[in-house]
């Protein structure tokens, strides 16, 4: 298999295990956004207003210096998967930033591709908010307990609405709220039949089309 698979989705619907399963099952090669990296991510989701810039101008460095490199050195890699795509940059600091910073943080931003690796295809996984919520509290990650609902409720809207105006690929939406390709090998092998389908251009019969519009939301309950 060769090609760039992105994979999308908000907090705790499965996207990053996704990506590790295609590079145990298929060899690719894994691209992984760098959360864990932000020394003010703690303090962002306990105080938003104070260290939401700070928080999202790190993000915006570290994700565009890592698709760079990854861009640079993906010719030797057949499949690479990447856990999010640089445009998510953007719907964060969206939610978290105002007035003079976020003007400050679209200067920035305006200076960079928006997305140095090009996908084939995003993969957008989506889940209920109280699937979701119930994922965050059995992960017991402290900094993640403190999210609320209607902050989900916004970040999955604003998903939507960018790909309503998604130009650069086609856009697949998975709902995972019972899909347990973690525990359940049928789920996963059907998971990885679904991707393999849209990479090699043979889609498995009766996987989701392309999302295309804002039309679509009622299928997918975005």
């Amino acid at each position: 298999m060769r090609g760039l698979i992105v994979v999308e989705g908000l907090i705790g619907v499965g996207k990053t295990t996704l990506c590790r399963i295609m590079e145990r099952e298929w060899g690719a090669r894994l691209v992984l956004e760098p959360a864990e990296d932000n020394p003010f991510l703690a303090e962002f989701y306990a105080d938003p207003r104070r260290f939401a810039f700070p928080a999202q101008m790190f993000y915006l460095a570290n994700r565009y210096a890592q698709q760079l490199q990854a861009r640079q050195t993906s010719l030797f890699h057949p499949l690479t998967v990447c856990d999010y795509l640089m445009a998510k940059d953007g719907i964060f600091a969206e939610m978290t930033l105002t007035g003079h910073e976020l003007t400050l943080y679209r200067r920035f931003a305006e200076l960079l591709d928006e997305e140095p690796l090009r996908p084939d295809f995003v993969v957008f996984l989506d889940s209920d908010t109280e699937v979701i919520r119930d994922r965050i509290a059995k992960r017991a990650i402290a900094a993640e307990q403190v999210i609320p609902a209607d902050y989900l409720d916004s970040l999955r809207e604003r998903y939507y609405r960018l790909w309503d105006r998604w130009t650069l690929c086609p856009i697949h939406v998975i709902r995972t709220d019972e899909l347990d390709y973690v525990g359940s090998e049928d789920a996963r092998a059907h998971m990885l039949a679904l991707v393999a389908g849209w990479l090699e251009h043979k889609p498995l019969p009766g996987s989701p089309p392309p999302y295309r519009s804002s039309a679509q939301r009622s299928l997918f309950g975005g």
